[in-house]
């Protein structure tokens, strides 16, 4: 007898997603509610368990496909696995084809079946580095693949390369600048994930509904980095989280949004909804692109509460765990292009979201105290607003409001 596996309820407004990976093979046994399936939707990646304890059927559907909810894409059937049971040649040829989306190099004929058991994280390591997982031995439990096994093979790889180049030679008269060239020059094609895609659209649909604007402030960091220097090991000790700097910023932010609600308000139709409260969205590096969570009421907590909540949402983005009601809402967004290196940036908002503070890396920079060139440790600011609802005095006004709780962390404890 078998059962199907449908498409779960993905949250609210998403009704379809497409299959990232299998998790398990056909023939091999899975008990109730285990995860068998990946699937991608426009913001996170969705396990789908299985319904039922028995052995894994036939799949539906190949990886890549869309598959809407409540449709219909494997099934497990009743009873044990057979004894070196193994997926028919035909479903090999289609793991081997799909597990990568169809563009990844070229893997060996038994190269399927550890594709298919790729996590998203080793998956798109695969894909940037361009390696085939037959090649890679895992370290990972029960020799699984890690993202550390993958670009320790890509170094190898390059490294290996490096040793068998020819060494160099004059340059033909045909191969000067400007030369056409032929043949195979390794160029990849891989087909956007649906995160990407909704990434791009999102986007692109900000810059052309939205009145964008950005202004700019410096701050200087020298009290912050004191005041972290100086409790940091108490502060660990008695909550069990490192004090940071987003603690800091969304205190700072909070208090610029209780005096300024239109930066933390939005448009709804021919509407402006007011919200009395700050869910604050982090910008966040998750293996398949950048994502959004939401922190709730951070205007209610303590600087132990949200450096927690940060913390625990930045390593759910990275183990691929986030779930749909961790990515909806938010009222205002802070991104930090800092932990990369940026020096400066004009972020885009997070529709319908109005207003987007851009944090940025520290660098020591002469400035000017009481007559006398100093040296402090500083950041650029940005705030990138909605001007069809936030005026520019407003947007100045705000930022301004958090540049000076930064310079001067007294004004989070008083309010002003």
């Amino acid at each position: 007898m078998s059962t199907e596996v449908k498409v779960p309820t993905l949250g609210e407004s998403v009704a379809e997603a497409t299959i990232g990976e299998w998790l398990k093979k056909p023939g091999e046994a899975v008990a109730l509610d285990e995860p068998i399936a990946s699937l991608e939707t426009d913001k996170v990646a969705v396990e789908v368990g299985a319904p039922v304890a028995g052995v894994m059927g036939q799949y539906v559907v190949n990886v890549g496909d869309n598959v809407a909810v409540g449709a219909v894409i494997a099934t497990i059937e009743d009873g044990a696995p057979s004894a070196g049971a193994e997926p028919v040649a035909e479903r090999k040829e289609d793991l081997a084809a799909s597990a990568l989306d169809s563009t990844a190099p070229a893997a060996s004929a038994g190269s399927g079946d550890a594709a298919a058991a790729l996590s998203p994280a080793v998956r798109r390591a695969v894909l940037e580095h361009g390696i085939d997982p037959a090649t890679v031995k895992g370290s990972g439990k029960d020799g699984r693949i890690t993202k550390e096994d993958v670009v320790a093979a890509a170094s190898q790889k390059q490294e290996a390369a490096k040793t068998a180049a020819p060494a160099p030679v004059a340059a033909a008269p045909a191969a000067a600048a400007g030369a056409p060239v032929s043949g195979d020059r390794g160029a990849e094609r891989v087909k956007m994930t649906r995160l990407r895609q909704t990434i791009a659209r999102r986007l692109k649909d900000a810059q052309d509904t939205a009145a964008l604007l950005t202004t700019f402030n410096d701050c200087d960091m020298s009290a912050v980095m004191a005041a972290r220097d100086r409790f940091k090991e108490s502060f660990e000790k008695k909550h069990g989280v490192k004090l940071g700097f987003m603690s800091f910023f969304a205190k700072a932010a909070c208090l610029a949004l209780k005096d300024f609600p239109a930066v933390n308000a939005q448009i709804q139709g021919d509407e402006i909804v007011y919200f009395p409260y700050v869910d604050l969205s982090v910008a966040v590096s998750a293996p398949n692109g950048l994502v959004v969570p939401v922190v709730r009421n951070v205007d209610q907590m303590g600087f132990a509460a949200i450096e927690k909540a940060i913390g625990d949402l930045g390593r759910r983005a990275k183990d691929g765990t986030l779930t749909m009601a961790d990515m909806q809402g938010g009222t205002f967004t802070i991104s930090n292009g800092g932990v990369f290196g940026g020096l400066m940036s004009t972020p885009i908002i997070n529709p319908p979201q109005s207003a987007v503070l851009g944090l940025h890396r520290i660098e020591d920079r002469p400035v000017v105290r009481d007559g006398q060139i100093v040296i402090r440790p500083m950041m650029y600011l940005a705030l990138s607003y909605d001007h069809r609802l936030i005026d520019g005095r407003e947007a100045v006004t705000a930022l301004k409001t958090i540049k000076e709780a930064i310079e001067d962390p007294t004004r989070l404890l008083i309010d002003l």
